[in-house]
């Protein structure tokens, strides 16, 4: 198991780690077979997306602020619900394919971090490499 750390500088923003995904899978000599990609974290997500236009990553996290805004409603204490409920629609975690020691994604895929609760240093994700 490898280990991505990651540092914030927002308290929203879609950060693109597809190279260094790739580079563990790279390194882990596997030519056929799938990564397992997991964040150690509650108010951030993972998720599959467009990388050609920077416009994406803004309109995806325009879209979860929608549909999870702040409430006065909300009861945990550290104030954060959208965070953790933005987290819970987009998941911790992603299964990709590997073959010829590559991920398999799309021409215009990216494999993204989405902070939910920045800024935040030491943002862990985790990638498990198996063969098939």
């Amino acid at each position: 198991m490898n280990k991505i750390t990651i540092n914030t500088s927002k308290v929203e923003e879609a950060i693109d780690i597809t190279y260094k995904v790739q580079e563990i899978v790279r390194d882990s000599g596997v030519r056929s077979g799938f990564c397992i990609v997991f964040t150690l974290h509650t108010t951030c997500g993972l998720t599959i997306t467009e990388n050609a236009d920077p416009d994406v990553k803004r309109d995806l996290l325009l879209g979860l602020g929608k549909i999870s805004p702040d409430r006065t409603e909300y009861r945990h204490f550290e104030g954060n619900s959208p965070a953790h409920i933005k987290s819970s629609l987009l998941g911790v975690s992603l299964l990709v394919l590997i073959e010829d020691n590559r991920l398999v994604l799309g021409r215009w895929q990216g494999i993204y971090f989405v902070e939910f609760d920045g800024p935040r240093a030491g943002r862990e994700v985790v990638v498990k490499v198996v063969a098939t």
